[in-house]
């Protein structure tokens, strides 16, 4: 554990004995406050507010919206200075650090979230918000998958059929049909495609493979993660609450040799070309023209519909699965995003039952008409299914099949998230850059594994 990681735990702790002495229940009126970090998601979760309000007339719900960053940041000051909010939207790259933290409650002991039961949720979902004590720890809100996003003017100027986007395969040693893809997707300044003759790798125009960088701060979520799975690596030995990291196995280092070689090759932006550390997403990078498809999540589905090329017109966005990878199936991360009561709440019964209310029918339809994101029920999950169909004319089941066909892998959950993504991004970043070999992860391997005999 960081000196700085035992700093915030040893504040957390102080201030939470001084705040949970005298909380209560708060009765049956009072103000809820909920915080999110998406803009997209708070007008449907305004709706789901005004019908709860409807039918709690003593409770009032305020929703702060804050960007990504300083969301994070604002909790944990929050945290330390008992300014948190009763009720936030959780994520699971940082569900492992509250619950070390005990800044959480477990729903288990509120009235109104006790009977949550996982079998409302799509398979596997609910139990990512379980405590090692067995406990839940959030209400599932949503759930996502990770897609090939791509420009239909670009496939059409290469004489792509989108259709040969459904069947691609990748493999480690010379990547398969989809490397064959993104090469000839590929252009450099003087209009010559990666895999023709003269190619000038050094100066290339659009790229046929968006970067999202290194992936350390999310395990490769919208990076690499999908093909290191599909090619039979999981992070963990298991999951959730794992003890053993794998960084050092040949299946995820040849994945990653491959991937961050195709930087080398131009097929794929370099670091510096998308930011470094501080990416330009892959919508930017679609729109812009740096490049012709990339891999993105379902999240996201609402930002790549909107888009428009520089004379203001309607960028045409299609969506196809994630490349068959040396298993001979597809992968995808699943992840999602939870409700979870703060231990600084003042009226956790009262933040129980909107956690409750969202995580229920009414709220979870209203998500789903609103086809921002997939619902953590199932149900909802077909009204944002139909909403893309019939409203955005854009077919997701690229998105859905993954876990209709048991394609999906869970997001690794592991005590010391904080200490481990602050060891694994720049490492990562290092391999990217080419400053560091992928053989250098064994050692950071290692230092990962050292982290599980320090909490012990």
């Amino acid at each position: 554990m960081s000196r700085s990681y035992r700093a915030t735990a040893a504040a957390l702790t102080l201030t939470l004995l001084t705040a949970c002495g005298g909380a209560g229940s708060g009765g049956t009126t009072g103000t809820i406050e909920y915080w999110l970090w998406d803009s997209a998601q708070q007008p449907g979760y305004q709706k789901c507010a005004d019908a709860f309000q409807q039918q709690n007339p003593g409770l009032r719900i305020n929703i702060s919206q804050y960007g990504w960053d300083s969301y994070w940041s604002k909790l944990t000051a929050g945290f330390i200075a008992d300014a948190a909010p009763d009720v936030f939207t959780d994520h699971l790259a940082k569900f492992a650090q509250y619950v070390d933290l005990e800044v959480l409650r477990p729903l288990d002991d509120l009235a109104p979230t006790s009977d949550l039961q996982d079998s409302d949720y799509q398979p596997g979902l609910a139990e990512l918000w379980k405590g090692k004590d067995g406990k839940r720890y959030g209400a599932p809100k949503d759930w996502d998958t990770v897609a090939v996003f791509y420009d239909k003017a670009a496939l059409d100027a290469a004489g792509v059929d989108p259709a040969l986007l459904q069947d691609l395969s990748w493999n480690p040693q010379d990547g398969g049909t989809f490397e064959k893809l993104i090469a000839h997707l590929t252009i450099d300044a003087k209009g010559v495609r990666g895999d023709e003759p003269g190619f000038d790798k050094n100066n290339v125009k659009t790229h046929g493979l968006a970067s999202e960088g290194a992936g350390g701060s999310g395990w490769g979520q919208t990076q690499w993660s999908a093909f290191t799975a599909s090619a039979g690596w999981q992070v963990t030995d298991t999951n959730p609450w794992g003890t053993r990291f794998n960084l050092d196995q040949p299946a995820f280092q040849d994945t990653l040799r491959w991937y961050f070689g195709l930087a080398d090759k131009g097929f794929m932006p370099t670091y510096a070309e998308i930011g470094g550390s501080n990416p330009i997403n892959t919508d930017k990078q679609l729109q812009s023209g740096i490049a012709a498809l990339g891999i993105s999540g379902s999240w996201m589905i609402s930002t790549f519909t909107k888009l428009t090329d520089a004379a203001g017109q309607k960028l045409e966005i299609g969506v196809a699965p994630t490349p068959i990878g040396p298993t001979g199936k597809r992968a995808s991360m699943f992840n999602g995003l939870a409700d979870s009561v703060t231990t600084l709440s003042k009226q956790p019964e009262n933040a129980a039952k909107w956690v409750k209310f969202m995580s229920g029918e009414q709220c979870q339809n209203l998500i789903g008409e609103s086809g921002v994101v997939f619902p953590a029920r199932p149900e909802a999950t077909e009204l944002a299914v139909a909403y893309n169909k019939n409203e955005r004319k854009l077919d997701v089941t690229a998105f859905t099949d993954q876990v209709e066909d048991k394609t999906t892998f869970l997001f690794p959950v592991t005590t010391n998230a904080a200490d481990i993504t602050a060891l694994l991004q720049p490492r990562l970043d290092a391999v990217y850059l080419g400053s560091k070999p992928v053989s250098s992860l064994t050692e950071l391997n290692n230092q990962l594994n050292d982290l599980f005999k320090v909490a012990q």
